[in-house]
C-alpha cells in the first residue's frame, strides 16, 4: 500500500469493548509498501504488524485475537507491553531496603510479567497520536502504590513510531514517587512467514549477540552467573535454524520445552540501542533486525502454546508457532545484586529503546 503525501498514516478506529463496557480503541501506523502496526490501548498491545516479504506482498506476523475478550481472559502476553517487571521473580517477593515485598505468584511459585494483573491486562491512556510522515502514537499508564504489591506509584509511557519504510520503535518511560523496581518490554510473538497461513518457526535463522545466557531451575529461575554458549545449543553467535537443535538431549533444552532463556547481551546497558538479534525467514525472503539499548534478551520459542488459544484468523497457536524476543534487564535481579539492576528511585526517569527493523531479501 503506497500513500501520497496527503494520505493519512496514522487511523484511529474501535476495536470493541470487554465486559465491563470500557471502549479498545486500535491505532494504525502505515509505514511504505504496505508496512502497518496496529496498536490496542488495552495493554499496550502490538495487535497486527504487517510486513512485506521479497515480492512486496505484506502479511501479518504476529500473534494476537481479533476481539478484545481473549486478551482478559486468556492472557498469553501476544503483542502486550508487560510490567512492571518483565519475566520472573523468584518466590514472589522481594527485598528493596530492608522491606520485603509480595507479588501475586502467577507462574508457579514465581511472579511473572508483573503478577496477575500486570500492564498487559489494563487500558493505556492515549497521550498523542501523530500523523505525518513518522507516525506515532504515546500511551501513558499510572500504577498506583501497592499495584499488584510494588510500591511506589509508577507513571509508566510507551511510544511507538514508524519510521521509513519499514521501521518500528518502542520507547518506554517511567518515573516513581518511591524507590521501586521497574523492566518493562514489548512481548510480541513473531513468525515472518505469516500468522494466517501457519506454520512453525524452525526454520527461521536466528542470530543473537552474546557470548552467555542464564542457565534455569526447572521453574525458569537463573540458577547464578551467566554461562558461555560455546559449545551448547545455545550459540546462535552466528546464524542458525530455532530448531537446528531445539530437540537435542540437553537439560536446559528439557527444562524449557525449548528456548526460554535470557541471553546477556555483547556490552550490557548501551547509551543507544544497538544490534542484538536478526532473524531471517529464508522461503518469505522477511528479515527482522532487533536493535535496543537493554543487558538482556529473552529468547522464547513458543513451547507452551498448545493449541488452546484462539487466534487472529480462526487458528489455533500450537507450539513454536511463534518466537519472541524480549529486551529487557536480567529475570530475577531483585535477588541478583551481581545482575544489572532494575531499581528506581525518585528523580531518575527509567529509559528503554527498542528497534524493529524489517526488510526482505
Amino acid at each position: 500500500m503506497n500513500h501520497s503525501p496527503s494520505a493519512p498514516r496514522l487511523l484511529r478506529e474501535p476495536f470493541g469493548r470487554l465486559a465491563d463496557g470500557t471502549t479498545i480503541e486500535r491505532f494504525r501506523l502505515l509505514g511504505g509498501g504496505g508496512f502497518e502496526v496496529a496498536v490496542l490501548t488495552l495493554g499496550a498491545t502490538v495487535q497486527t504488524l504487517r510486513v512485506p516479504d521479497r515480492h512486496g506482498h505484506a502479511a501479518d506476523i504476529v500473534l494476537g485475537h481479533d476481539t478484545p475478550a481473549p486478551y482478559v481472559s486468556e492472557p498469553r502476553f501476544f503483542g502486550a507491553t508487560v510490567g512492571r517487571y518483565a519475566n520472573r521473580i523468584a518466590g514472589g517477593e522481594f527485598v528493596l531496603d530492608g522491606v520485603t515485598y509480595r507479588v501475586p505468584a502467577n507462574d508457579g511459585d514465581h511472579a511473572l510479567h508483573g503478577g496477575p494483573e500486570g500492564f498487559d491486562r489494563r487500558v493505556w491512556s492515549v497521550v498523542e497520536a501523530t500523523d505525518g510522515v513518522a507516525p506515532s502514537l504515546q500511551l501513558a499508564l499510572v500504577s498506583p502504590d501497592g499495584d499488584q504489591g510494588f510500591p511506589g506509584t509508577l507513571s509508566a509511557r510507551v511510544t511507538y513510531t514508524v519510521s521509513g519504510e519499514s521501521e518500528l520503535a518502542i520507547a518506554f518511560e517511567a518515573t516513581t514517587d518511591r524507590a521501586t523496581l521497574v523492566n518493562l518490554t514489548h512481548h510480541g510473538y513473531f513468525n515472518l512467514g505469516g500468522v494466517e497461513q501457519g506454520g512453525d518457526v524452525l526454520d527461521h535463522l536466528l542470530t543473537i549477540h552474546a557470548d552467555d545466557y542464564l542457565p534455569v531451575n526447572a521453574q525458569a529461575i537463573p540458577l547464578g552467573g551467566p554461562a558461555s554458549v560455546d559449545g551448547t545449543p545455545f550459540d546462535f553467535c552466528t546464524p542458525r535454524a530455532i530448531g537446528a537443535r531445539i530437540r537435542q538431549a540437553h537439560e536446559q533444552l528439557r527444562r524449557g520445552r525449548g528456548y526460554d532463556h535470557n541471553y546477556c547481551l555483547d556490552g550490557g546497558r548501551t547509551a543507544r540501542p544497538r544490534l542484538a538479534a536478526r532473524v531471517e525467514h529464508p522461503r518469505s525472503g522477511r528479515v527482522m533486525e532487533l536493535l535496543t539499548d537493554q543487558p538482556g534478551l529473552q529468547f522464547y520459542s513458543g513451547n507452551f502454546l498448545d493449541g488452546t488459544a484462539v487466534g487472529k484468523h480462526g487458528r489455533l497457536y500450537r507450539q513454536s508457532d511463534a518466537f519472541c524476543l524480549e529486551p529487557q534487564t536480567w529475570p530475577d535481579a531483585p535477588h541478583r545484586p551481581d545482575y544489572p539492576s532494575a531499581r528506581l528511585d525518585p528523580g531518575e526517569t527509567y529509559r528503554h529503546v527498542s528497534v524493529y527493523r524489517f526488510s526482505a531479501r
